[in-house]
């Protein structure tokens, strides 16, 4: 379990994300598609076309990168898919 801060939004982003972007790339479409501050101190997650990755990005004091602030996670599932919620009106 990793422990959140009070009035942390995680954030699902819709739709298929190209996760051969780098995670620059990530963070302009959080500023771009989302018109919000990727070191804001939410967690944004991208899912890849096939469901079996996920990728991250995650402000945080606690893990050192090359983006300052921001933590730069991927994951790649072992088994079964990170599914769609389907959307009805």
């Amino acid at each position: 379990m990793i422990p959140l801060p009070t009035g942390t939004k995680i954030w699902l982003v819709a739709g298929i994300t190209d996760v051969r972007n780098g995670f620059n790339g990530l963070a302009a479409k959080v500023q771009t598609a989302l018109k919000d501050d990727p070191i804001s101190g939410h967690v944004f997650i991208f899912r890849g076309r096939s469901g079996s990755q996920v990728k991250l990005l995650w402000p945080t004091q606690h893990v050192v990168c090359p983006l300052g602030a921001v933590a730069p996670l991927a994951m790649r599932m072992r088994s079964g898919l990170l599914k769609r919620a389907l959307l009805r009106r």
